[in-house]
């Protein structure tokens, strides 16, 4: 089964509610319930997502549901993940690092990036079915893809050289309450669902908002206190772990996500018999092993995502804790001590 985080429908009863629809009714006819939502990281069915927001386009006679909710969104709804693309240098480096990370948000898609002429255009591709069709889907994913874009360019709103394209007919949004600047940016009746822009964007450098991420951090520490109130050692290695994509990961990062000082924190971690160190390598063995495990990523991707630089430098640090490389543990993990 595909899944996917439940923060992609972030804003959902609040817009089916506006809309006059029920959303507790039609989250039930796809066995889905509100409390699932509270927490954006809770992974739910991607084909029953699908099929919500089908339901919920014809339960509220909203033709362009899935960009309509996608339009009160950020790009926040990609979770950890965004942040971790968002700290590469350029766009066209952010575009091409999704597809690496994209799993961690939903398994069965994936991005393909074409050059046509002076313009790219990135193609949506989905490997779930859902038996009332993917429409609304691939129309919020395309408006996600539009809000993220932006964000990377720092721009406010859709700007005339930025395009959507859907394979819909032009007159699925007839009657649809979107309106303005969005919807005369979406070409319909294409042979593929995706965005198109210039392709000179590729080499703008990205926008870091560190106020996102300050902000970011505080929501995730608010989570991780009701989770695990009294478990410093479980919050610190959380922290590390989200911390780790986006190459911010320092003992003076995760004392700031915690509201400590960096000596208050090392103070905390002695008197818990660990350190900062320790922490750090443990996260990293457990996440490399995870993967190399179920083979969700290539070594050297692997390598960037757990803060590495070169790839023999976290080759060279696995075999110390496990005694060989980590392609060789790969082949035969089952064979493999896993205490850290």
């Amino acid at each position: 089964m595909f899944l996917i985080r439940s923060g992609a429908i972030d804003g959902y009863e609040r817009l089916v509610t506006d809309l006059g629809g029920n959303p507790v009714h039609l989250l039930a006819a796809v066995g889905f319930s509100p409390p699932q939502l509270r927490n954006p990281n809770t992974y739910v069915s991607y084909s029953g997502l699908a099929q919500l927001l089908e339901l919920s386009a014809r339960a509220c006679h909203e033709p362009l549901f899935g960009l309509l909710l996608s339009r009160s969104q950020s790009s926040t709804v990609l979770g950890d993940i965004g942040l971790a693309i968002a700290q590469q240098s350029t766009v066209g480096e952010a575009l091409s690092s999704i597809n690496r990370y994209l799993y961690l948000h939903a398994r069965g898609v994936y991005l393909e990036q074409n050059r046509r002429g002076s313009r790219v255009q990135l193609e949506l591709n989905f490997d779930i079915s859902s038996p009332l069709g993917l429409d609304q889907l691939r129309q919020l994913s395309i408006g996600q893809l539009l809000n993220f874009l932006c964000e990377l360019l720092h721009l406010e709103s859709v700007p005339r050289g930025l395009q959507a394209v859907l394979r819909q007919a032009p007159n699925d949004g007839a009657g649809s309450a979107l309106s303005g600047q969005l919807l005369s940016r979406i070409a319909f009746d294409n042979r593929a669902d995706g965005i198109s822009f210039p392709a000179s964007w590729l080499q703008r450098e990205t926008h870091r908002d560190q106020e996102a991420l300050r902000r970011h951090f505080q929501r995730n520490i608010a989570d991780l206190q009701q989770r695990y109130p009294d478990g410093l050692l479980d919050q610190v290695r959380e922290i590390i772990g989200r911390l780790l994509p986006s190459g911010e990961c320092s003992i003076e990062r995760v004392a700031a996500t915690l509201g400590l000082t960096t000596r208050v924190l090392q103070k905390r971690l002695r008197r818990e018999r660990s350190s900062y160190s320790g922490l750090l390598r443990q996260t990293r063995i457990e996440i490399a092993e995870q993967h190399l495990l179920h083979g969700s990523m290539g070594i050297t991707d692997l390598a960037l995502y757990l803060g590495y630089a070169d790839v023999a430098v976290f080759s060279r640090n696995f075999k110390s804790w496990r005694g060989v490389s980590p392609s060789q543990w790969q082949h035969r993990p089952n064979e493999m001590p896993t205490e850290v």
